[in-house]
């Protein structure tokens, strides 16, 4: 039986879950630009699904913490060697000067990426 696919959001806030095991609902809206009420609903839609957990806080009942099912993490580690093997094979069409000039561009990119989180993490 094929598994449906996940929505956008639904995958975005999968992903953030898994790299930060443990974050609220409200972190979660933070991070992904989005009202409580609709991670909520993510949240419970993903958790029907069998692809999160919902965990009471112990130092404060009304907080939950969010975990990812071992299902979760096996879709997404798929769904990461899958997008990898699709850029891996678009790299080897390109040119040896179109990656090059990729690989240069690379740490930018990276100082970039790390400017656009600590934006997020102010806020």
């Amino acid at each position: 039986m094929a598994v449906p696919p996940l929505r956008g959001a639904q995958a975005e806030l999968l992903r953030l879950v898994e790299s930060n095991p443990g974050i609220s609902v409200s972190a979660a809206a933070k991070e992904l630009y989005l009202a409580g009420n609709s991670v909520s609903t993510l949240v419970n839609q993903l958790t029907a699904a069998g692809l999160m957990r919902r965990e009471t806080r112990s130092d404060d009942r009304r907080s939950a913490r969010l975990l990812p099912t071992p299902e979760a993490e096996a879709r997404l580690r798929a769904w990461q060697e899958r997008r990898a093997a699709i850029v891996r094979e678009h790299l080897e069409l390109l040119g040896e000067d179109d990656r090059a000039a990729l690989a240069a561009a690379l740490p930018a990119l990276r100082r970039l990426a790390d400017s656009l989180r600590e934006e997020v993490t102010a806020e």
